[in-house]
């Protein structure tokens, strides 16, 4: 059989392997807990589903939509953005709504990037930001997003090291897998740099809202001139539990706004309309629920963190996400991610995602989603200390 050039371009999919592993312990009869994939558990709020319901049994509604929002719900982000952020947003030319903010990251890197178009990424990162440029046909290069480095110098050294010049970056605060959050002087550098070189500007904000102790994630459009070159993309599916739902948003830069129109314009007719309206209704109304489930998700981190801290595995509490990003215990570095991915479903009956899927300078780290209920992190955690103890 003829092979296809894009798939060709894409590696293993690293996360497969041990998702097949856990099933098969499943199928066996074992209790795996899995606090590997991202997925969140919690149902969305109750206000939010009544409006779905209540939309979905009008036969108005079940018609084709809007590829690019109805024109509420592009209201309701341009409100969310000025409450939130103080930022102005016209809702006509610079808010897309998108099924999920992968799908409207992948086309928009699909719209703009070209084959030998340069793009910067960090490295680990959340794989569709540098697969995307991958699919594209673009030329992806990776920068180094490690404790104890300097990403910003980094970024300047990869810059320095590229030709042709880069078109774009693609960046993530609070960022995915690594929990690192940042500060608006930072965000400022980042857009001052890019302003500078004209390099346009992807920043994923899916989670802007999981952030704890006191931190408060800013939005890169709060940087003066960030619209002369950024874009944000927002999620429903963390803040408001929505995952399932697909639903979330482009916003900023008219050009990248219009240039993410459009192609969606020729590949969907946008997300079902009973859910562009719930999508109103949840940043419209009491935001009480975000914070309930951001409370639930710090309870979680906590009780995570104490627990591996106290059977010996240090790490440190994130600020940000859903996640924990944790180094391997040296005596079992060597292995690598995957192989100690494994190790956890056969010794310690836990499933995590190993680091190298997320990219090369991952393989000494694990990501642990914090999608279990205390119970069953705290279940997690005895599994560990029998599998370090054995």
């Amino acid at each position: 059989m003829q092979e296809f050039r894009r798939m060709k371009r894409l590696p293993p999919y690293v996360f497969a392997v041990v998702n097949e592993l856990k099933m098969e312990a499943r199928r066996a009869g074992e209790d795996i807990i899995d606090l590997g994939m991202g997925n969140p558990d919690l149902p969305t709020p109750d206000h939010i589903v009544a409006k779905l319901t209540e939309a979905a049994a009008k036969a108005t509604n079940h018609r084709y939509s809007a590829s690019k929002g109805i024109t509420k719900l592009r209201h309701a982000i341009s409100s969310w953005y000025k409450r939130r952020y103080d930022v102005d947003i016209d809702p006509d030319t610079e808010a897309v709504a998108t099924i999920g903010a992968k799908e409207g990251l992948s086309h928009l890197v699909l719209a703009t990037v070209g084959a030998g178009d340069v793009v910067l990424a960090p490295s680990p990162t959340y794989p569709i930001h540098p697969y995307s440029v991958v699919i594209a046909g673009g030329d992806l290069r990776s920068v180094p997003l490690l404790p104890g480095r300097d990403f910003f110098e980094d970024l300047v050294t990869a810059y320095n090291d590229c030709w042709p010049q880069p078109k774009m970056l693609i960046t993530s605060f609070p960022h995915n897998p690594t929990t690192m959050v940042v500060d608006l002087d930072f965000m400022q550098k980042i857009v001052d740099f890019c302003r500078e070189r004209q390099i346009w500007l992807v920043h994923d904000f899916a989670y802007a809202d999981l952030c704890f102790d006191d931190y408060k994630a800013p939005s890169i459009l709060q940087v003066p001139g960030a619209k002369d070159i950024a874009v944000e993309f927002f999620s429903m599916s963390k803040s408001y539990s929505m995952a399932g739902w697909r639903l979330g948003f482009c916003v900023g830069n008219k050009q990248l706004v219009h240039a993410l129109t459009r192609i969606k314009s020729y590949l969907d007719y946008g997300v079902f309309q009973p859910i562009q309206i719930a999508g109103i209704i949840a940043l419209n109304e009491d935001q009480s629920c975000v914070k309930e489930i951001v409370d639930i998700y710090q309870k979680r981190r906590d009780t995570l963190v104490t627990g591996l801290n106290r059977v010996g595995w240090e790490v440190e509490s994130p600020k940000g996400t859903m996640f924990l990003w944790a180094k391997i215990p040296e005596e079992y570095r060597k292995l690598g991610s995957v192989e100690f991915s494994k190790l956890l479903i056969n010794e310690a009956k836990v499933a995590v995602s190993p680091g190298l899927g997320f990219g090369q300078y991952g393989d000494e780290y694990v990501r642990f989603a914090l999608v279990e209920n205390e119970h069953r992190t705290n279940q997690a955690i005895r599994g560990l200390r029998r599998f370090f103890n054995a």
